[in-house]
């Protein structure tokens, strides 16, 4: 099941290795954006089923109900950034119709929805909700037994359905000098965003400095999922593929030490990475605490724990 990394009363970022098939479930709290590190799976909802994989994000509406079904060799990795609110594309990416402008770096076409109603059969069937209640952060959870199947439907309408999208599909915005975080922006949430670095052409002034400049971040926290490729501005620090980072709103950060001189005359930057910046502060769930390495606030200064 998921473990909690970290949360809020805005969202909550988890992680979960699988390779059973979940239980039918619907999260009544807000949208849901599960990031698929590693695997292959068919997700069934009550409007159909998407076959997802590496690199897809998955968005599920509050209240539908699902399950995730693993089907590949490899076990199902999965990172779930769970709203208390919708998940949706930024406003800036969409006109006042609700269409993607020209400049949004993905577009309708890139969206995958379900396939036709799956018309299963079975009576009695249990759901797990998550609510709000009375537990941590909350939140509760009941076992809904339904008399019918829940995927018993020949059909719905509407503009309300679950999504996948690939962020292979992400065009970067690129420019001469670096160019600020809300480029890399995917999706955004009440009091959160969603944004991807991806594989792509850096900064081409002749005097740019590709890495990023140091920086607080004075109105957000920022959780950094180190997914693939190789992280130019992290080298050294002991950040590898499955790493995750917080640097908490306030606290300066940048390159590692030496990481400016190693990226002059640098082109391209083969990286993949999903940032979440929360406009209120993280807590720390079981699941983080019981990965945090203790060593890697000391990695800028060469004393500490890290040596």
């Amino acid at each position: 099941g998921r473990r909690l990394v970290l949360g809020n009363a805005d969202v909550r970022i988890s992680y979960a290795v699988s390779s059973l098939t979940s239980p039918y479930y619907r999260n009544a709290t807000g949208d849901e954006c599960v990031y698929v590190e590693r695997g292959t799976a068919t997700v069934e909802t009550v409007f159909g089923a998407l076959d997802v994989g590496r690199g897809d994000y998955v968005v599920i509406p509050r209240a539908t109900t699902h399950r995730w079904i693993p089907t590949g060799s490899e076990p199902l990795r999965t990172y779930a950034i769970e709203a208390n609110s919708h998940i949706a594309p930024p406003n800036r990416y969409l006109s006042r119709y609700g269409q993607f402008l020209e400049h949004a770096p993905y577009c309708e076409r890139d969206l995958r929805g379900p396939g036709e109603p799956l018309l299963a059969e079975g009576s009695d069937v249990e759901v797990y909700v998550k609510h709000r209640g009375e537990g941590p952060g909350g939140l509760a959870g009941t076992v809904h037994v339904v008399p019918e199947h829940p995927f018993d439907v020949v059909g719905w309408d509407g503009c309300l359905y679950p999504y996948a999208f690939n962020v292979a599909d992400f065009e970067p915005i690129t420019g001469r000098v670096h160019q600020p975080p809300p480029v890399h922006q995917v999706f955004e949430g009440a009091n959160f965003v969603i944004c991807n670095f991806v594989p792509r052409k850096v900064d081409y002034h002749p005097l740019a400095v590709p890495v990023p400049y140091y920086h607080s971040n004075v109105d957000s926290d920022e959780v950094m999922f180190y997914v693939d490729g190789d992280y130019e501005a992290r080298k050294g620090s002991g950040i590898g593929k499955g790493s995750i980072s917080l640097h908490p709103g306030g606290h300066s950060h940048g390159p590692q030490p030496g990481a400016v001189e190693r990226s002059l005359g640098a082109e391209y930057f083969d990286e993949l990475a999903v940032m979440v910046d929360t406009f209120r502060p993280l807590s720390l769930g079981a699941g983080g605490t019981a990965v945090d390495d203790g060593k890697y606030a000391w990695s800028w200064s060469g004393r500490g724990p890290s040596t």
